[in-house]
C-alpha cells in the first residue's frame, strides 16, 4: 500500500473512533417504534430524570389505547454521548399491566437516532399459580419522529 493510501486509511479509521463524541444522541422529543407506537419523552433534567406520554399501538385487551404516563432516567452523558436508560410505562387507564424498558441511545454516521429497547410487560393476574404467565418480554426499536405536529400526542380512542 503507497503512503498516501495509508494516510487515507488511518485518517478515516481516526474520523471513526472519534465521531461517536460528535454524534450526542438527546433523549428528548417524539419517538415511533417498529409497532407504530409514539413517546414523546420531555426535557432530560441534569440528573437524568426525565417523563413523557406514550401511545401504544399494541394492548393486551385489544381495546381502545389511551395516553400513558412515563417516567425514567438516563445515565449521564459521558464521552461516548451515547446514553443508557430505563422507563416504565403505567397503563392504568386501559390494562392492569406496567411495562419496563432498558435501552440505549445511538447515532449513526447519517445522523439517525436510534432507541434500541428491551421491555418486560407484567400483567396482574389473580393467583400466585397463574404467575408464570404474568411477564411478557421483548424488544423494540425507536427512531425519532421528525415533525412539525404539534407536541401532543393524539388520543387513539
Amino acid at each position: 500500500m503507497g503512503g498516501g493510501a495509508f494516510i487515507l486509511v488511518l485518517t478515516v479509521a481516526l474520523a471513526e473512533s472519534v465521531a461517536p463524541a460528535g454524534r450526542k444522541c438527546q433523549l428528548n422529543g417524539v419517538w415511533r417504534n417498529d409497532q407504530d407506537s409514539v413517546m414523546e419523552i420531555s426535557m432530560v433534567r441534569d440528573n437524568g430524570d426525565f417523563q413523557g406520554q406514550y401511545l401504544t399501538r399494541v394492548t393486551l385487551a385489544g381495546g381502545c389505547a389511551q395516553i400513558s404516563p412515563l417516567r425514567g432516567a438516563q445515565q449521564q452523558l459521558g464521552e461516548e454521548g451515547w446514553p443508557t436508560f430505563a422507563f416504565t410505562v403505567r397503563w392504568d387507564k386501559f390494562s392492569n399491566a406496567t411495562t419496563a424498558f432498558v435501552g440505549q441511545c445511538f447515532v449513526d454516521a447519517g445522523g439517525k437516532e436510534t432507541l434500541s429497547t428491551t421491555w418486560l410487560l407484567r400483567e396482574a393476574v389473580g393467583s400466585l399459580e397463574e404467575d408464570w404467565k404474568a411477564t411478557r418480554v421483548g424488544r423494540n426499536v425507536f427512531t425519532r419522529k421528525r415533525t412539525s405536529e404539534r407536541k401532543n400526542l393524539p388520543n387513539l380512542s
